[in-house]
């Protein structure tokens, strides 16, 4: 069963959805209480059921908007999506794909896995 685990960080608190096998599937932004982070987890939740994908590696990328996945290549030619909310603000971020299908897939395993998702604190 795939998880949302809460744990505090030097400067509040910050979640990662992990998938069943462990795996983390986005990773948040660092909020500065619990109940905040708590609430990202709900905008995960809500948002990325209804998210479009912004292909941000295609020249002919047309505008999508918020809330949307963002998929991109980093500095080192890896794929990578953020999960922006309604208001623009980043919710979270994934780990690297080297291959375009891998990240589509990573935000498909979010859209399924994140509405039946545990919350626990580490």
């Amino acid at each position: 069963m795939s998880k949302f685990s809460v744990r505090p960080v030097p400067s509040g608190f910050r979640f990662q959805l992990k998938a069943a096998n462990g795996e983390a599937l986005l990773i948040s932004e660092v909020y500065t209480t619990e109940a905040a982070c708590r609430k990202g987890i709900d905008s995960v939740i809500k948002n990325a059921a209804i998210a479009a994908v912004a292909d941000q590696t295609r020249e002919d990328g047309r505008a999508v908007p918020n809330p949307r996945f963002e998929l991109y290549k980093d500095k080192s030619g890896m794929f990578r999506f953020r999960l922006k909310a309604r208001n623009g603000e980043t919710i979270g971020k994934s780990k690297s794909y080297t291959a375009k299908a891998g990240a589509l897939g990573g935000i498909e395993s979010i859209r399924k896995n994140a509405p039946a998702a545990e919350i626990t604190m580490e």
